[in-house]
């Protein structure tokens, strides 16, 4: 509206551009949108195979530390490498623009749908240049490595990783961990080092050049001490300076809340960020930065329809993490379904007793793969009766899943459902009960609209008096 009222201002024929629909041009859009999370997809698969070789590497190195935590080393660097590609493919984003060519095929109508769009896009490709990985070692890891005897194998060489024996929690803690404190700390020393380089390199160009033209140090050095040259020795800003730093806030709202349950730290150290990061933007913005032109704007857009898809991901990550990533339902099958206590009146014992023994299924050594070396050291096949403990729920006879297994996989559905619900109706509940705009600024504003028309009173021709 606004748009088009400046618009009729500045021509009075102006013509309102009329609403426009291609099939074709949305195929095309969808197809290249699809082509790219697929693309950001195979990053992360590359990632799982590091993991996996480093993991086998590790496993056979002569250095005992190396092999006893190579689990936990596979997983640390893996991290950094994700991070080293966040950071890769944020610099791709924002010098080539892997959306470029989308305005064009979308055509938008006004400034304000064509800076929606490019918001919704490049939100899309960060998130999953963040996330792939982390969804993986979530709802991934350990799940489909197969089981003893029938190894999912990269190349039919290298196994897939298996969980930390902790529980695969723990990795996805250690992957958010890495990635949180690397960005928090090189991304922002980075953020605030490369303009003030970039400014100060600039004066340097700009000062030598006054002198040599006017000849006097003294004329050279007060003039660069004038604002408005100052000014103009600044970093350039753009109408989409700012976009870079809610993206950076949409971001990091998305670790804090997407799997919180798997690192309760995170709202702690994303607070810690916002502290140092408020008086670097401040310092950044007014002295290494030009000065932004100001635009109206009722809020904040779209990026309050991207915070309410986060909040909804948020419910189902976060429930899926309970229920599928921890050991959260296991346990409380076993408490009401299998432990001492369902079969005996024990007041003194605790439920949880006999949980891991519980939750391993039994291998038979003479079962393993041909190609492997377990079992080898003796002269003819390997003793029936050696057997070793994997964590799972199989049949022992013919490594089916047991009834255990479907009892907890029944739970786990039945928990997500429930969690789900209860928690996005609590959410509305809150939404419904607090108010977006605080009563103190309403009435601040409103204050504000009076005193103004107060002022503006004797204007009205019917206050004139006679």
């Amino acid at each position: 509206k606004e748009e088009l009222a400046l618009q009729l201002i500045n021509d009075i024929s102006h013509k309102p551009r009329e609403y426009q629909h291609s099939y074709f041009s949305s195929t095309i859009i969808l197809i290249l949108a699809l082509l790219l999370i697929m693309a950001l997809i195979g990053i992360a698969h590359m990632l799982v195979i590091y993991r996996a070789v480093a993991m086998a590497l590790l496993t056979q190195s002569k250095v005992n530390l190396l092999s006893k935590h190579a689990n936990t080393i596979a997983v640390m660097t893996g991290a950094v490498l994700h991070y080293i590609t966040i950071i890769i493919m944020t610099k791709v984003r924002s010098h080539m623009g892997p959306w470029a060519l989308l305005p064009f095929l979308e055509k938008p109508r006004t400034l304000c749908q064509q800076e929606n769009s490019f918001a919704v896009k490049i939100f899309i490709f960060q998130f999953f240049t963040n996330f792939s990985s982390l969804i993986y070692v979530a709802f991934f890891l350990g799940r489909i490595n197969g089981r003893p005897g029938d190894y999912t194998r990269i190349a039919r060489r290298w196994r897939l990783e298996e969980c930390h024996p902790s529980g695969c929690i723990t990795d996805l803690f250690i992957q958010m961990a890495i990635i949180m404190v690397l960005k928090q700390t090189i991304s922002n020393i980075m953020e605030y080092l490369i303009p003030l380089i970039s400014h100060q390199l600039r004066k340097k160009r700009r000062c030598p050049e006054k002198r040599r033209q006017r000849g006097e140090e003294v004329k050279a050095e007060e003039s660069c001490r004038e604002q408005w040259l100052k000014n103009y020795e600044l970093n350039e800003v753009h109408m989409f300076s700012l976009f870079d730093e809610y993206l950076e806030m949409v971001i990091q709202y998305s670790f804090t809340t997407i799997f919180v349950a798997a690192f309760p730290l995170a709202p702690l150290l994303a607070l810690i960020n916002n502290i140092i990061e408020i008086h670097m933007d401040a310092i950044k913005m007014m002295r290494l930065h030009r000065r932004l032109v100001p635009r109206k704007a009722k809020d904040i857009g779209i990026w309050l329809q991207v915070l309410e898809a986060i909040g909804i991901l948020a419910v189902i990550g976060n429930g899926l993490v309970i229920a599928i990533t921890s050991d959260f339902i296991p346990v409380q099958v076993y408490k009401y379904m299998y432990s001492p206590c369902t079969r005996e009146n024990h007041t003194s014992m605790d439920c949880s007793t006999g949980y891991i023994n519980n939750s391993l299924s039994v291998f038979r050594i003479q079962d393993f793969e041909a190609h492997t070396e377990a079992g080898m050291e003796w002269p003819g096949p390997a003793p029936t009766e050696l057997c070793c403990r994997y964590r799972d729920y199989r049949s022992a006879d013919d490594y089916t899943y047991t009834a255990q297994f479907w009892h907890i996989f029944a739970a786990r559905l039945a928990f997500l459902i429930l969690f789900e619900h209860v928690a996005l109706c609590v959410k509305l509940i809150a939404a419904w009960y607090i108010p977006d705009v605080p009563q103190r600024v309403k009435n601040k504003i409103l204050k504000e609209k009076h005193q103004n028309l107060k002022e503006s009173w004797w204007v009205m021709p019917w206050k004139v008096p006679g």
